[in-house]
């Protein structure tokens, strides 16, 4: 008879006697620890069946599962004998009248519930979303865009080049070059994604952000077809008073070009601090797309025309629930998120 037979059988013997003995849940617990426990006696044997001469291994593997399934029949007539059951042995019956365990789950961060109001509300203007990559050639995010080679946004103080020319795009406008390159007009789009620019972090610019852009190609386009877009837009996303105003202005890729302002929803366009006393917040730029940049990708301009706009969703955040400095949205402190 072999070692591994021989403590197997005196394990037997003295589970017998302690089983018999056994009255409460405590000693049948422990007698189970004892012998079937994760570094009871059984595990422990079973990592000694290797060392077992292959003549051996049958008579051996007989013992070792017959000993074991009586350990398990001693445990449960203990349980029996003492009126407890497998699950008493182990905790205490779960009380099934306390209310449930609510999970905590995450939601969405503040940026993307903007950007996926956005869409949504530019979708129901019967806009479709278009995507690009985010890093980019000169020719999608400048050439194409009729930015002359000379415009400061071009200089590495200004946007962050690859050594092989390449660099992460400025903005979202290369989506529309892409678009257009690729599709006959008309094309309505909006084009929402992360851009980078080599700024300071301070409470309103950042190195990375968010922008919107839209485009709409086709015959006969007008800037009081923009202004239209424009109103619903600032209507549906902060109500039925608020107003927009266009300023004029310059982009190379846009002429007439034009800044939009909405009316300041903190004050009701009536004059705050938030607004700087004027009754309006700048929110982005627009225009015409400037006939070069039809040209660009293979447009006529005398068929085809159209509007173009862009804002910062981060500004657009920062008003909906009037956040006092950007730098927030990114610091990923729970208090602030929570509030979301």
């Amino acid at each position: 008879m072999n070692a591994i037979i021989e403590k197997i059988n005196r394990a037997l013997a003295e589970a017998e006697t302690r089983a018999a003995a056994a009255t409460d849940k405590a000693a049948i617990e422990q007698l189970r620890i004892d012998y079937l426990g994760r570094n009871g006696l059984f595990p422990a044997l079973s990592k000694e069946m290797g060392s077992v001469p292959a003549e051996e291994r049958k008579e051996t593997g007989r013992a070792f599962n017959a000993g074991r399934t009586r350990i398990q029949e001693l445990i449960d007539g203990a349980m029996e004998r003492s009126g407890s059951t497998a699950a008493d042995s182990v905790t205490e019956r779960p009380d099934l009248t306390l209310p449930g365990r609510r999970r905590m789950t995450g939601h969405k961060h503040p940026i993307t519930m903007v950007a996926d109001e956005c869409v949504a509300v530019f979708r129901r203007m019967g806009f479709i979303v278009a995507d690009g990559p985010e890093i980019e050639d000169v020719f999608h995010n400048f050439d194409a865009l009729n930015t002359p080679q000379d415009h400061p946004s071009r200089d590495e103080q200004d946007t962050f080049y690859f050594p092989d020319g390449r660099i992460l795009r400025t903005q979202t406008s290369p989506v529309q070059i892409r678009v257009m390159e690729s599709h006959e007009p008309p094309v309505r789009i909006v084009a929402p994604g992360r851009v980078f620019r080599r700024d300071t972090p301070d409470a309103t610019h950042g190195m990375n952000f968010h922008q919107i852009e839209g485009l709409y190609i086709d015959r006969n386009v007008s800037m009081a077809d923009l202004k239209s877009v424009l109103q619903t837009f600032a209507t549906e996303m902060f109500g039925s008073g608020v107003k927009i105003r266009l300023r004029p202005h310059f982009f190379p890729f846009t002429e007439p070009s034009v800044e939009y302002d909405f009316s300041c929803h903190m004050c009701g366009g009536k004059g705050c601090p938030v607004c700087k006393n004027s009754g309006y917040i700048e929110i982005a730029g627009a225009g015409m797309v400037d006939p070069a940049v039809l040209r660009n990708v293979g447009y006529d301009p005398e068929v085809w025309s159209g509007y173009a706009f862009g804002m910062g969703i981060e500004r657009l955040a920062m008003l909906r629930y009037r956040i006092p400095d950007l730098r927030y949205l990114y610091e990923n402190d729970v208090r602030f998120l929570e509030q979301f």
